[in-house]
């Protein structure tokens, strides 16, 4: 199959051949067609499928074909696309430029963290597209600086993720204030029930499209485990990260505190790093960004919420310094690497006291997970993957939305005892959020000391 296949306009189609666009992904091929077809979208794709041109293309040809005024010059807002964090904004906010660049159309993104000015100039020139985190959308719809009478399109991007950071109130706030008769595209990691929830109360009839199975990783991604003291974490992991000192590295700490320290630790032992969480400005999380896409930083320290929407091609390998309180996490931190098809790899470096979120991970993914023991850096406290496996104080981050309760965790293999190994990654190539208007968690996940070594990695 391709584009041309799909009924997209020239000016479409033109640009995705300058861009090296050559066919569609399954998502797309899956998406496109309902969504041309005006049909409302539920659609389960991971990160790294090209879900974002699923929802783009489609809605640039619908609007390129239908352009409006208001009478003065200005264009009404004809599109809303909401996602959960600033980075994944901008990110879409570009491919929208890249996509509609023959195409008579603009766009505008609106985000926290920033000074309003620009947003309320382009605001009052008037756009066809606004791309949105909700809290900064409340911002203005209080302010009353955006019109939302005209949407035709709403897009929730990521919605599950929106769910879990407590978006409910903001999206109810905002889906009340776009028309009834408009057409809607959810686009979401996985049907949970609390997205069908979603999607019973603001769509009509939507097809539904799945390209993966919920819970799924890329069969490309290697996944290693290495047990590990909670006081020797540190060191170990600049044993590995010395292995290629090249390498592109996305680094997962569970908390702000936790990734700061971490960094100051690899700068002083030589290493370019840089950390993405809540508490950075806007500013300094796009540098920082900026810096580990170009080479200038090797390894980015993130926590989970910041971490969502970092859109990296060929990311080699992504390290779990901490493992997330939920299993679920786990797969969104690793769809950073494996991605069309490339080879990747998840290390993970697990103390005695995450026992039990191994655990739930090897269930979650129905999967093995190698376990090596790296010579010299052996736990005194070997790991437990019974039922009795300790977890650190905090189990569960819970979604401050209130939608849905505690998550399914189907059954599976768990993970297995391997032999001795250093779990050399393979090298190399670079390439390269809070949410607005809400911060991240800021409460801290306590972590039980181990019996050697002062607690002085908490993350």
């Amino acid at each position: 199959m391709s584009f041309d296949s799909l009924g997209l306009a020239p000016a479409l189609l033109r640009a995705l051949s300058e861009a090296g666009y050559e066919k569609p992904t399954p998502i797309q091929a899956a998406a496109i067609p309902e969504v041309l077809a005006g049909h409302d979208l539920m659609a389960a794709a991971q990160t790294g499928t090209g879900k974002t041109a699923a929802f783009s293309l489609p809605l640039l040809h619908r609007l390129a074909g239908e352009v409006r005024g208001d009478g003065q010059g200005r264009r009404p807002i004809r599109a809303l696309i909401l996602t959960p964090t600033r980075e994944l904004a901008a990110q879409v906010q570009d491919n929208l430029r890249d996509y509609g660049k023959y195409v008579r159309l603009s766009s505008t993104v609106i985000f926290g963290g920033v000074g309003m000015g620009n947003q309320l100039q382009a605001l009052r020139r008037g756009v066809d597209i606004v791309v949105a985190t909700p809290g900064r959308l409340i911002d203005h719809m209080q302010q009353r600086s955006v019109d939302l009478s005209k949407v035709d399109v709403l897009v929730l991007d990521e919605a599950d993720r929106m769910l879990d950071m407590g978006f409910l109130p903001a999206l109810k706030r905002i889906l009340a204030a776009v028309p009834r008769q408009r057409q809607t595209l959810l686009f979401s990691a996985t049907f949970a029930p609390e997205i069908k929830a979603l999607a019973q109360q603001f769509m009509r009839e939507p097809r539904e499209v799945s390209t993966t199975p919920a819970n799924t990783v890329a069969n490309t991604v290697t996944h290693v485990v290495h047990p590990v003291d909670a006081a020797n974490k540190r060191e170990l992991l600049l044993h590995i990260l010395a292995q290629d000192s090249r390498r592109q590295t996305l680094v997962f700490s569970r908390t702000k505190h936790g990734a700061d320290k971490l960094v100051r630790h690899l700068e002083q032992a030589g290493i370019r790093a840089a950390a993405i969480h809540g508490n950075k400005s806007q500013n300094a999380r796009t540098r920082a960004l900026s810096d580990f896409k170009t080479g200038r930083v090797t390894v980015l320290v993130a926590t989970d919420i910041a971490a969502r929407g970092i859109d990296i091609d060929q990311l080699p390998v992504v390290i779990n310094f901490d493992l997330p309180m939920v299993a679920e996490d786990y797969v969104h931190r690793i769809g950073r690497t494996g991605r069309a098809g490339a080879e990747g790899q998840a290390i993970s470096l697990v103390s005695h006291d995450e026992s039990g979120l191994l655990r739930d991970i090897g269930r979650l993914l129905k999967t093995d997970l190698s376990i090596n023991n790296v010579e010299g850096y052996e736990p005194s406290t070997p790991l437990r993957l019974d039922a009795g496996a300790p977890r650190p104080k905090q189990q569960q981050r819970q979604p401050r939305s209130q939608q849905g309760g505690g998550q399914g965790r189907p059954g599976g293999n768990g993970a297995r005892q391997g032999g001795n190994g250093g779990g050399r990654p393979p090298s190399h190539r670079p390439h390269g959020h809070s949410a607005a208007g809400t911060g991240e968690s800021t409460g801290s996940h306590k972590r039980r000391r181990q019996r050697r070594g002062p607690a002085t990695n908490k993350a």
